[in-house]
């Protein structure tokens, strides 16, 4: 029985005590939950129905929660039903009604843990969203591993997800990147607000390699070759590195098509529509101070000039105009400020700025070897980059360990420890659990032992202390997969699956799966191959919504 089908006999018994008592069944909620208990000793699953309907009915909790312990224990599958303190529902399974969770999982195979609880809405995610002037430093990374295990999770969870990497080819970030380039070009040392690094000498000797004749043009012609082969070689290295690292965006958004298709005049015409829009010293402003910013902002300067947040606006309403009814914009950690006046801006479009707007920022990452910060790319020369760390740890490590952490704490993420093979390293503790159940699984075909059909699954054999409770265990995946995308919190997933990892050993050590020898294979060795199987299962779908693979062999 899985949780949400003991929440069902759960309500199905309020139904029947409502009725009883001739209560108003309008106070009863469409559904329920049943949460495992902190403390196993208090059973298999607790309720706090009985508390939430006491006062609408008006009758006491522990009396409400009596009648439904006593109408819950005739419910097949059910063992037993205690009352804790106030009206609390301790409820234990008999154990072919636990073990049958263990058929479920293998059946219903990659879809479980998936649900409907986030059907119709319909989100934008932008994250990463670094622009061209040099390879994805560390922290772009976290964010492209967070917010595409974020992805997955809404995905699963029934969202209509698109994910968007929002870039520009103009700005003063760019120039800086072309004269770069150009002085690497010509054998001179950086401008001092240029960048630097190898990088910067690789592609200006691919601008030159392409475009020979940019050689022989003046400063200001050979400075836009640069700028626009430099960007387009940039942009290209950081979607590969990206794609590489498991990650695809489904929209890569130029800043410079909102200009081109008169977006910021669009913007800039439904804000002063909203009458949010004043002229002062020339400039236009927008009047964010109504919605709690602490100044109002410029969209167009004296000069004629765009403002930078006068982009943010018209990508906004793009956004919104292409049916989002939720943008999520992942941001780093010197973008607190960003958030007043982009929360500002939806209100000034009419939006609910909670609902319609949302923005998560990731704080610093640093890579540690020998227990010291690494400062430098031997590339970039002044940050570390996404293949930097891929090439200290490997993908999976990387993205399991900037996935692990809540993203608004920092993180440390020390080489020694993500590459050695021990449980001690987070990731590798996890994989051990999927390569050592698709080993079992192998081993059992060949000994001759199969799961056979799920009609002679025989669950109540499954009644071992071990085997409950990792079937307790496995039954709490689907409700981790929601919580974790409703709080944009990945890293509940992979907490989870390392507290998976023991509770599977335990298993394998107390409860054997492989009959010895010329032991007669039973029903108990097969009932065990599909708890096995079902751990693999979910260990399988758990390490996929991270991006990470679920080797068979280790």
């Amino acid at each position: 029985m899985t949780p949400a089908e003991l929440a069902s006999v759960v309500l199905a018994a309020a139904h029947a005590v409502f009725e009883q008592r001739g209560l108003d069944r309008a106070a009863l909620p469409a559904s329920t939950v049943v949460e495992r208990p902190r403390n196993p000793e208090h059973g298999d699953y607790a309720s706090t129905l009985a508390l939430q309907l006491s006062k609408k009915v008006g009758v006491p909790p522990r009396e409400l929660a009596t009648a439904l312990a006593n109408e819950l224990g005739r419910a097949p599958g059910v063992k037993s039903v205690e009352i804790a303190g106030p009206g609390f529902l301790n409820i234990r399974l008999d154990a072919a009604a636990a073990g049958q969770l263990a058929r479920v999982i293998v059946e219903t195979g990659a879809e479980y843990g998936r649900s409907d609880r986030l059907g119709g809405e319909k989100i934008n995610l932008e994250f990463v969203s670094a622009n061209p002037t040099g390879p994805v430093h560390i922290g772009g990374v976290r964010w492209a591993a967070v917010g595409d295990a974020l992805s997955r999770l809404l995905r699963a969870t029934g969202a209509d997800v698109g994910t968007e990497y929002y870039f520009n080819d103009a700005g003063s970030q760019i120039d800086r990147f072309a004269r770069s380039l150009l002085a690497a070009a010509k054998g001179e040392p950086a401008p001092e607000d240029g960048y630097g690094g190898a990088y910067i000498a690789e592609i200006a000797a691919e601008v030159q390699a392409r475009r020979p004749e940019v050689r022989s043009l003046d400063d200001d012609a050979a400075q836009e070759v640069f700028r626009v082969e430099g960007v387009a070689l940039m942009f290209d290295e950081i979607r590969t590195s990206l794609r590489d690292f498991g990650v695809e965006f489904d929209t890569y958004f130029n800043e410079k098509d909102l200009h081109d298709r008169g977006e910021l005049d669009l913007a800039l015409n439904r804000l002063r529509e909203q009458g949010h829009l004043y002229e002062s010293e020339g400039a236009t402003w927008l009047r964010t101070t109504d919605f709690g910013d602490d100044k109002d902002r410029v969209l167009r300067k004296s000069n004629g000039e765009w403002t930078y947040f006068a982009a943010d606006c018209a990508y906004y309403l793009d956004k919104r105009e292409r049916g989002f009814e939720r943008v999520v914009i992942m941001l780093g950690a010197d973008h607190h400020g960003y958030i007043g006046r982009m929360k500002a801006m939806s209100a000034c479009f009419g939006d609910d700025p909670e609902r319609n707007l949302e923005i998560l920022i990731g704080q610093l990452v640093n890579l540690l070897h020998d227990g010291a910060p690494m400062r430098m790319s031997k590339r970039a020369g002044t940050v570390i980059t996404l293949e930097d760390l891929v090439d200290a740890i490997g993908v999976d490590a990387s993205r399991y360990a900037l996935a692990r952490y809540s993203s608004d704490s920092p993180i440390d993420i020390d080489i020694e420890l993500w590459t050695r093979a021990k449980n001690d390293n987070p990731v590798y503790k996890v994989q051990y659990v999927a390569a050592r159940t698709a080993g079992v699984a192998r081993n059992a075909a060949a000994v001759g032992l199969v799961r056979g059909d799920a009609d002679a699954f025989r669950p109540e054999l499954l009644d071992h202390e071990k085997e409950n409770e990792l079937l307790k265990a496995l039954a709490q995946f689907p409700a981790v997969v929601a919580t974790a995308a409703e709080l944009r919190e990945p890293h509940r997933l992979a907490r989870y699956l390392e507290d998976i990892a023991p509770s599977y050993h335990r298993f394998y050590d107390d409860c054997r799966v492989l009959p010895r020898g010329d032991e007669e294979i039973t029903d108990l060795h097969r009932a065990r191959l599909w708890l096995n199987d079902a751990t693999r299962t979910v260990i399988v779908n758990g390490l996929y919504l991270l991006g990470v693979s679920a080797p068979e062999r280790m």
